[in-house]
């Protein structure tokens, strides 16, 4: 690989791209270090080309028809091969093919592949033809079919490379190949029934439909079908279905198994096997319930006829140099996302359609995804070129991912539906009636054909198109940034009754290992600059301080502010969350943004770009918890926090509510305890309850006018089968208007486990080994005077551990 005009040439892996190289032959220093992400966008402007020379095998040189083939190109590529030009390609989303067999040579065979600029391209093209989109990205973004999220977002570096990012290979085949098969099911009482749809692709390049038994074409297929375990369930399709009894089903985390069967089809002509797509499925019925009720119309999936509450986070590329996705770590960040109890995916659309090893990992792990496609946050001229370029783009995409047991609904877009009702980004009117060409004509015409049995919804948010209130509280999928772009604070969640919140958020720093990385330690102030180049959200980080300001005194240093800002992230989303939950049924989603990042920076994720957890994943692992003991309380934050308000008479209460998110019936014991900061008890309570499977149980409003705001505080668990479920606590005022003792923390390390203990009351107790990349069974949780609590280390080396609590920070 080298740069145009230029005869040094880098060795180059593929897949990979420009940037990935350059840094691996030390040509280019680290993109995301302080910021030299600004010298790397300059050395963009270049074109770059690709060189290889390559040997053909005589078997596929013999093949009737040899196609190049690219399962991505990012993105403005001429292809030539043997100083003879194949083709061009423009959509990194797209897989690509080329007929080579008459270029073809014996020997060497010289394959060059010459990138142009993407920066240049849409400077050009935005000069020509100004198409508007999110501020937070490079003008001229969606000029060009690219993860927009490459140009900048306002949590994303602009970091737009190029490359062969997925696999490249020759394909040879004579007679016919395998183009798609499409599987349908048909579920009946205890039994299955697939459809199976196989289309051929002829040498001639013609499609032609396969029968399922051999006939005077010659051509013809048979299916094998493998239970999870491994033994052959079904050999014969019958009028084009395979027939399977006593179905093992799959099952989103937390409801039953993930089962997949392992389909093999064959396609045959004249005895001998042609080509073989094999592929696991999971046998299930998954769609989107939307039913008019009391509280307007309900937006819930339900999976094997059962509607789940959705539990998760959105979901963006894992980094911005796309070779150092692997196969490995997608799997790794989706397990975490499962040990925190979520059920769901979001991806969201401004970045890339995810590749098949996340697809994998989901239908293992039983994450159910929602697979928006790729447009966010613009508008776009659809002209007869850009439509016939996002149908192949459609077309690939849904025929690659449809067989998937996770695949729970196609999304049409990010937020373009609510923001183009209200004009923004929006230049001309054709741009408006462009839209609900794209979104509401074209995707559902190429799902028709290609996917007709998964559910579609044409933006998010969104009440269902046609810009009718795409934001309505009462109907559809939300996103709701009151608390945070509105600066509400965090009780604000209980004045709202979303149907599916499918995006909220709040920002914190990342952990303070991930700060040093690209840091010097003059940068960590979180007003340096550099700490402002690594904060893509305009005054983001004076926003954290304005939140903080009403919830802890300041902190005196860069590591108390970071410890400071998770706490407030995870206490935000979490009142949103249990609030939600405990109105089960009028609410059936939570999805947060967001779950990952693609670079070192202060964001809403609550994994930051190392795999660290930062205190939100701890949380989100208790309340989405299946079985969650929340409470709706009263006092300071629910009333006025002002301390200059004219003095009033502050309501003290406890509301409790139980969620069971399970299929079986629990009996469980609900205790609280009323007390002071010594920790004696001021008043208790303790109820039995039988909790049925999908439902939330409230208890009774219990007045507290005896707790004191500065020194009572409430401990409350859920216990079965005198089995402890969970513990937390809650105070009536403010952390820093509360009398904290200094709790003297100590812990022990045994093996595998650490068993920390608290001599007074403490808030939020953070462990965190000298990496800071140990993932703990629990983390950032409360103790009460002379208590003691261990926890197992799921990831990393107790090494250099530090210990902390609210205490420290006030």
């Amino acid at each position: 690989m080298h740069l145009s005009g230029s005869d040094k040439f880098y060795d180059a892996r593929v897949p990979g791209t420009v940037c990935s190289d350059l840094l691996a032959a030390g040509a280019i220093e680290d993109p995301y270090y302080r910021d030299n992400e600004t010298k790397t966008l300059k050395l963009l402007y270049n074109d770059f080309e690709y060189r290889t020379v390559f040997q053909v095998s005589d078997e596929i040189r013999k093949s009737e028809k040899v196609l190049l083939h690219f399962d991505g190109l990012d993105t403005i590529a001429d292809i030539y091969l043997n100083n003879v030009f194949v083709g061009n390609a423009y959509n990194m989303h797209r897989e690509w093919e080329f007929s080579v067999k008459e270029i073809l040579q014996a020997g060497d065979n010289d394959l060059r592949i010459f990138f142009h600029s993407p920066v240049k391209y849409i400077e050009e093209e935005y000069r020509i033809n100004p198409i508007e989109g999110t501020s937070d990205a490079m003008r001229g973004f969606p000029s060009i079919r690219k993860a927009h999220c490459m140009f900048g977002w306002d949590w994303g570096i602009r970091l737009p490379d190029s490359g062969i990012w997925r696999d490249a290979y020759l394909v040879g085949y004579s007679a016919a190949r395998i183009d798609n098969v499409y599987i349908t099911q048909k579920h009946g009482k205890n039994e299955v029934d697939l459809g199976i749809q196989v289309e051929a692709e002829l040498s001639s390049g013609e499609k032609s439909t396969v029968a399922p038994e051999e006939n005077d074409s010659g051509l013809w297929f048979q299916t094998t079908l493998r239970d999870p375990d491994g033994k052959v369930v079904a050999d014969k399709v019958k009028d084009g279905r395979i027939h399977v009894d006593a179905p093992r089903l799959w099952w989103p985390n937390g409801y039953g198994e993930q089962a997949l069967y392992t389909i093999k089809v064959e396609l045959i002509r004249q005895g001998v096997v042609l080509d073989v797509w094999e592929k696991r499925i999971g046998l299930r019925t998954l769609k989107v319930s939307i039913e008019k009720d009391e509280f307007g119309t309900s937006f819930a999936h339900q999976v094997n006829g059962i509607k789940f509450f959705a539990m998760g986070a959105d979901y963006i590329p894992e980094d911005a140099l796309l070779s150092r996705i692997s196969r490995e770590r997608t799997y790794h960040l989706l397990m975490q996302a499962k040990q925190a109890n979520f059920n769901c995916i979001r991806v969201w659309g401004g970045g890339h359609y995810p590749d098949d090893s996340f697809w994998d990992a989901c239908d293992e792990l039983g994450l159910v995804v929602w697979q928006d496609f790729m447009f966010a946050c613009a508008v776009y001229d659809l002209t007869d070129e850009f439509e016939d370029n996002i149908v192949h783009e459609f077309i690939d995409n849904v025929k690659r991912i449809r067989h998937h047991a996770s695949l729970g609904l196609w999304g049409g877009n990010n937020e373009m539906e609510q923001f183009v009702a209200d004009g923004v980004w929006v230049t001309k009117p054709k741009q408006k009636s462009d839209y609900v060409k794209m979104y509401e004509y074209i995707i559902p015409k190429v799902l028709k054909k290609y996917d007709p049995n998964t559910f579609y919804w044409p933006a998010s948010p969104s009440s269902g198109g046609a810009f009718d209130n795409p934001n309505d509280e009462s109907r559809g999928d939300t996103h709701y940034w009151e608390v945070w772009h509105a600066n509400k604070p965090f009780t604000e969640y209980r004045h709202h009754f979303f149907r599916y919140l499918s995006e909220f958020g709040f920002q914190s720093f990342p952990l303070e290992k991930t700060c040093e990385s690209f840091t010097l330690p003059k940068d960590r102030n979180i007003f340096s600059y550099v700490m402002e180049k690594h904060q893509r959200n305009q005054a983001a980080n004076g926003k954290i301080i304005g939140y903080m300001e009403q919830m802890y005194l300041y902190p005196e240093n860069f590591q108390k502010i970071v410890y400071a800002s998770q706490l407030l992230q995870a206490q935000a989303i979490r009142y949103g969350v249990e609030h939600l939950r405990r109105n089960r049924g009028r609410c059936m989603g939570t999805v947060i943004w967001q779950l990952n990042d693609c670079w070192p920076v202060a964001s809403w994720s609550s994994i930051d770009y190392y795999g660290r957890w930062k205190a939100l994943h701890y949380h989100a692992k208790r309340f989405f918890a299946p079985l969650l003991l929340s409470c709706e309380e009263e006092g300071i934050l629910t009333q006025d926090s002002n301390p200059n308000a004219q003095p009033y008479d502050v309501k003290k209460s406890v509301r409790f509510n139980v969620c069971n998110e399970s299929l079986n019936k629990h009996k469980v014991t609900v205790r609280w305890q009323l007390k002071n900061v010594k920790g004696d008890v001021k008043a208790q309570f303790e109820k039995e309850l039988d909790i049925s499977p999908l439902s939330a149980v409230w208890m009774d409003r219990v007045e507290l006018p005896e707790a004191e705001l500065g020194t009572d505080y409430v401990v409350y668990e859920l216990t079965e089968n005198q089995k402890r479920i969970s513990k937390e606590t809650l105070i009536f005022c403010e952390p820093k208007n509360f009398q904290f003792q200094d709790p003297k923390l100590q812990l022990h390390v045994d093996g595998n486990k650490i068993t920390i203990q608290s001599s007074a009351y403490a808030r939020d107790i953070e462990i965190l080994n000298e990496n800071e990349d140990m993932v703990l069974e629990d983390n950032y949780f409360d103790l009460e005077p002379g208590e003691e609590k261990t926890v197992r280390i799921i990831e990393g080396i107790p090494k250099g551990l530090k210990i902390r609590s609210v205490y420290d920070i006030l």
